[in-house]
């Protein structure tokens, strides 16, 4: 799809003459109609382009006083084919540390993708949820939920996601994220937006809603305006996360979000544009707090305006240095393989945290099948050679090699 401004219209010709008529007469058309900003005029059908939302640019939306949460992904670490608690704990403890110091509130997101959701049994699921709780009495998690038993089903079964709810719904403190599945991104606007209710009615606990892009796997939905929208309506939901690689997502988001005052908080799930939401004042949800929660929670403290006077704002500029800084870092955690996957993140984690000396081994879940080479941990600690200059020209505690 041609991404130009409206006003300025110069759409990309390829040569294939049916796709330039139709790119044309789209331009043409965002030329001569009125972009939506009026929720009452979306349908369910209705594409992002052609509202005002898909127009509004990062810089309009950035906010140097919110205080935003950071929600880590964190990783459930092994050892000798067994969890290893005793790393799990110390991985949480490093975190928080950091999340203080820096004054971030820190949200930990459990049993996720991150924490090998597809690969644990409910006896297992449950146990991290019990040990996080027993070690961390007071601090907030999020726990994720999808589907369970679905793989013979012809659709969606709302009661596939009950189990796991049942499981996370006897814990105080907590949120829900309802990970899309399969059977649910496969319904059409309308049909999805009833799943995501009848959902609802299982939910003792505030809820995330959660949207992929097909760049993550090929049947993946992202919401359409009205979807999004409607959802954002629902009580029990008090936000979403969505993961974005091709289109900005998230910035569609956050824009309809901000602009219609939803009560209704956009995540990002884009762990390759973590500045995004920081310079947004939007929480981030991400694997990457995993392997750099200091340098984030360093980041999103440094975004923040300080006020000296009634007439003086400033924040600290040296902060666009640091994330370019962890977004080289973690391109690199996060790199696709040669299917275009990024799931053996969990296992560079894995080495990063163990280089930091917070693991005793970096292994991944012995079911996992998406794992890195033998030469990995020298290729995490080249990655790790520009936040770690970073983190002590800053003063950044916590991120430094054993």
């Amino acid at each position: 799809m041609w991404l130009g401004r409206v006003g300025s219209v110069e759409p990309e010709f390829t040569g294939n003459a049916p796709l330039d008529i139709a790119r044309s007469l789209f331009s043409l058309a965002l030329m001569t109609s009125e972009l939506i900003s009026d929720p009452a005029a979306l349908r369910p059908d209705t594409p992002w382009r052609t509202t005002r939302w898909a127009w509004t640019s990062e810089e309009d939306l950035a906010d140097h006083a919110s205080r935003p949460r950071l929600c880590v992904a964190a990783l459930l670490p092994f050892k000798d084919r067994q969890p290893d608690w005793e790393g799990f704990s110390k991985c949480i403890r490093w975190m928080r540390e950091a999340a203080a110091h820096f004054g971030v509130e820190i949200v930990f997101v459990l049993n996720a993708d991150t924490g090998y959701i597809f690969d644990l049994d409910e006896v297992l699921y449950s146990e991290v949820l019990r040990r996080f709780r027993a070690d961390f009495p007071e601090q907030r998690f999020i726990a994720g939920v999808t589907a369970r038993g679905a793989e013979q089903d012809q659709g969606f079964r709302a009661e596939r996601y009950r189990p796991l709810l049942d499981i996370v719904q006897t814990h105080d403190n907590c949120e829900v994220m309802l990970m899309t599945s399969r059977h649910l991104a496969a319904l059409g606007p309308e049909a999805r937006r009833d799943a995501y209710y009848a959902l609802a009615e299982y939910l003792t606990h505030p809820a995330l809603v959660h949207a992929l892009e097909p760049a993550f796997v090929p049947w993946a939905t992202p919401f359409e305006p009205w979807l999004l929208h409607q959802l954002a309506q629902h009580p029990r939901f008090i936000g979403g996360k969505v993961s974005t690689l091709t289109e900005p997502h998230f910035l569609y988001w956050a824009a309809m979000s901000r602009d219609l005052g939803l009560d209704f908080i956009p995540h990002s799930g884009d762990d390759f544009g973590l500045a995004t939401a920081v310079k947004m004042g939007l929480p981030l949800l991400v694997g990457a707090g995993a392997s750099a929660a200091p340098l984030l929670c360093a980041a999103i403290h440094m975004w923040q305006s300080e006020s000296r006077s009634a007439q003086v704002t400033r924040f600290d500029t040296r902060v666009y240095k640091l994330f370019e800084a962890i977004q080289s870092f973690e391109d690199l955690v996060f790199r696709l393989d040669a299917k275009g996957s990024a799931s053996a993140y969990k296992h560079s984690t894995a080495h990063v945290l163990h280089l930091l000396g917070l693991l005793t081994s970096p292994e991944a879940h012995p079911a996992c099948r998406d794992l890195r080479g033998s030469d990995e941990p020298a290729r995490m600690r080249e990655a790790m050679e520009r936040p770690l200059r970073m983190a002590r020209e800053l003063g950044i505690p916590g991120f430094a090699l054993r």
